[in-house]
């Protein structure tokens, strides 16, 4: 008799990685040339980060880097997703670069791939030189789309030998509504205000001109990535993706929450992918609609090689309803679970709905799901281990909806867990710890947690542990 467990496996070129971003881990804010960003800015203002910290020095990834790859390494991953910070680059976000910059992420990448693992470059996840911030209000202009999709081309054709897969901007709602308007959301009951760099407040008309230009900036950058890149180059967006599920999958609550997650990404993927604004969107917009001209369009939805997709939880329920937007959205009951973070309301299956509507909706030649985790309350034991069993049970829950996904036939090619080590938390400063790996903030020590364990089993047997 065989009692060896059996499991359903990931195809066996199926990518694990991890996931990290330079303003959260690096440091060496003032170090070799770098320029300011917004975040170097915004972080110095009074009362913007809950703990009153900053990422000057974050938890040193510039000079612990190496270290850092060993334990990747150690834990058996196969591909890191990090990000570029664009003022180590191009310290005024154009013009001439910075060579000490270039050398660092030359020498991240080389040690990546001497360690077998893959390098997966993010172009822009919100650090935008202040500079363009200062001369031209950041994206509210189009000269910062203009100076974003060259400063994209040099990254291609300097690391596209080593590098061949780039993400070009990681969520779009984050960096533009959090961070041009802020915004209000529900949780517990009471209304919580929360905004992301540059914290500004502008108008919806204002809004929705941002929002365009940052798609627009997608579109020129995937341009410039391909003319620029070595052959084969591949690149695409990184976008949190509204995600509404069905509250239970009969074909009509399917459909439901098809034409509502179309809508709810008019304004970011549904125009990336289609060249077009959604009717719906222009008609709510009325006179603060985005001014653009149909080479804009054709700019915006240059084709991508892949969508990357960062899934935490759904954004929300639906059932049918026979009005005229086919959808009506089902509220939360109040006792429904959540993880640690006030915001995250538990819903594995939004790891099988998003990647499924997507492959419905736009038919992507690759899907990544390129953040997917949760913050926990750690705590380290008097033997010093850390047993997230929370972390583990969300994961273990998140990769049993992905599996069907990938049975079905969805072109899911891999996976990046957010985040690889505990980091600077944005507005949350380092209250909230998403990490595999456990950082003593004071000594800048690297501890692997259990869910780090249960990762490197992951990754190790292509099943789920």
């Amino acid at each position: 008799m065989n009692n060896k467990l059996s499991r359903t496996k990931f195809p066996d070129n199926f990518i694990w990685g991890v996931a990290t971003s330079a303003y959260q881990i690096e440091g060496a804010a003032n170090h070799d040339g770098k320029g300011k960003s917004i975040w170097d800015t915004y972080t110095h203002l009074p009362g913007k980060i809950t703990d009153g910290s900053n990422g000057d020095i974050a938890i040193d990834h510039f000079n612990l880097y190496k270290q850092d790859i060993q334990l990747m390494k150690d834990l058996g991953v196969k591909a890191y997703r990090f990000s570029i910070s664009w003022p180590r680059i191009f310290p005024t976000g154009k013009g001439a670069f910075n060579m000490k910059g270039l050398d660092f992420y030359n020498r991240l990448i080389d040690e990546l791939l001497k360690a077998n693992i893959e390098p997966f470059a993010t172009l822009y996840h919100w650090d935008l030189p202040q500079t363009l911030m200062d001369e031209y209000g950041g994206w509210r202009s189009r000269e910062t789309a203009y100076a974003f999709a060259d400063y994209a081309g040099f990254m291609a054709n300097k690391i596209s030998d080593r590098v061949k897969n780039f993400f070009t901007m990681n969520e779009f709602y984050s960096f533009v509504d959090m961070g041009y308007q802020g915004i209000s959301i529900d949780i517990g009951g009471k209304k919580v205000n929360i905004e992301l760099a540059p914290g500004l407040k502008l108008s919806t008309a204002q809004l929705n001109e941002v929002r365009h230009n940052a798609v627009l900036a997608q579109g020129l950058s995937v341009k410039a990535i391909h003319a620029s890149g070595k052959l084969g180059t591949k690149c695409g967006p990184a976008d949190n993706i509204n995600t509404a599920v069905p509250l239970i999958a009969t074909p009509e609550n399917i459909k439901a929450a098809t034409i509502a997650t179309r809508e709810l990404n008019a304004g970011y993927l549904t125009v990336m992918l289609e060249g077009k604004y959604t009717d719906a969107y222009l008609e709510k917009a009325g006179k603060d609609a985005p001014k653009f001209t149909e080479q804009d369009l054709r700019d915006i939805a240059t084709p991508v090689d892949f969508i990357g997709l960062n899934v935490y939880r759904p954004t929300i329920y639906v059932e049918h309803s026979n009005d005229s937007i086919g959808y009506r959205e089902v509220p939360l009951n109040p006792s429904h679970p959540k993880m640690y973070s006030a915001w995250h309301s538990l819903g594995p299956e939004v790891m099988y709905w998003a990647p499924k509507i997507v492959e419905t909706l736009w038919n992507p030649k690759e899907i990544y799901i390129t953040e997917n985790g949760c913050a926990a309350k750690d705590t380290i034991t008097p033997e010093g281990k850390i047993y997230d069993t929370d972390r583990i049970m969300f994961l273990r829950s998140n990769f049993l909806e992905l599996q069907q996904a990938i049975n079905e036939g969805v072109p899911l090619k891999g996976y990046f867990l957010w985040s690889f080590m505990d980091n600077f938390e944005w507005s949350a400063g380092y209250g909230n710890r998403f990490g595999i790996v456990h950082i003593d903030f004071e000594t800048l020590k690297r501890t692997p947690k259990s869910s780090a364990l249960f990762f490197k089993e992951l990754s190790k047997n292509n099943w789920i542990p």
